[in-house]
């Protein structure tokens, strides 16, 4: 009977330095931290590796140091310009402070994922439409510096911001597509306008070189005469000079003018 309960005071020796064991070890990986309490009390923050708590008086809450991404829904905002759109963005952050993590904020993800929707709203209702699809990179680092701000004393790094998608209606699309037909149309007429007044340059050019040397104005008529013969023309037109035939038109109308001669 002695030796009976012996090893039964044994066996439960044993079962409760185990169970003893299990509650004080802990593992964390690479990526984790143990923010450790001692009785009730921040103590200091644990890990990687084996980990080990006296059991019933210090507890531990583990910590992820991995970047999280949280996507931010459809925002409805009013631009600057009076625009009503619809935005939604992507939002890059890690903890680097376990302690402020756990400490200063409950539950600091959604925390970050509150905050991060209400400066989305706030920031982007500063800026009108253009500046809105134009201008994403630097809308984009003006929510990230807004959100460092309030979420450094959490212990929290914005790493990075993006704005996925801009959602717009119909009518306003098509006010977009006539803006841009405008403007390519601006465009065309500033650019044909640009080549006629290159052009009309070059041709004022030409011309006074061409008066200078009336030989090469005949030279001028010569390659025109080669190349539209080159096309098999059955009809070919002859420029002849002015000088010419200037003569020649002279003594017809000194003909014309002459009076007639008295009859006999």
């Amino acid at each position: 009977m002695f030796i009976n309960f012996s090893l039964v005071l044994v066996a439960f020796f044993v079962v409760l330095l185990a169970m003893l064991a299990a509650a004080s070890l802990r593992i964390l990986r690479e990526y984790e931290r143990g923010v450790v309490f001692q009785l009730g009390r921040f103590w200091k923050v644990k890990g990687p590796g084996l980990v080990i708590l006296i059991p019933g008086i210090q507890q531990m809450v583990r910590v992820g140091l991995r970047v999280m991404v949280l996507d931010i829904p459809s925002q409805d905002l009013i631009t600057r310009d009076n625009v009503s759109v619809k935005v939604n963005a992507v939002l890059y952050f890690r903890v680097i402070d376990p302690e402020k993590a756990i400490i200063q904020v409950e539950k600091y993800f959604e925390a970050t994922s509150q905050l991060a929707q209400t400066t989305l709203r706030a920031v982007l209702g500063k800026h009108d439409l253009d500046g809105l699809l134009a201008e994403r990179e630097r809308l984009n680092l003006d929510i990230q510096k807004t959100l460092e701000a309030q979420t450094f004393q959490w212990g929290i790094k914005v790493t990075n911001v993006e704005i996925k998608h801009v959602d717009l209606n119909e009518t306003m699309i098509r006010a977009i597509a006539r803006q841009a037909e405008a403007e390519r149309e601006r465009r065309a007429k500033v650019i044909h306008a640009e080549g006629e007044l290159q052009a009309s340059v070059k041709l004022a050019e030409a011309a006074e070189i061409l008066g200078r040397h009336p030989q090469a104005l005949q030279l001028r008529y010569l390659e025109t005469l080669t190349v539209i013969a080159a096309d098999k023309n059955s009809t070919i037109v002859f420029p002849l000079p002015v000088d010419v035939i200037g003569p020649f038109m002279q003594v017809m109308q000194a003909m014309q003018h002459k009076p007639d001669a008295p009859k006999p």
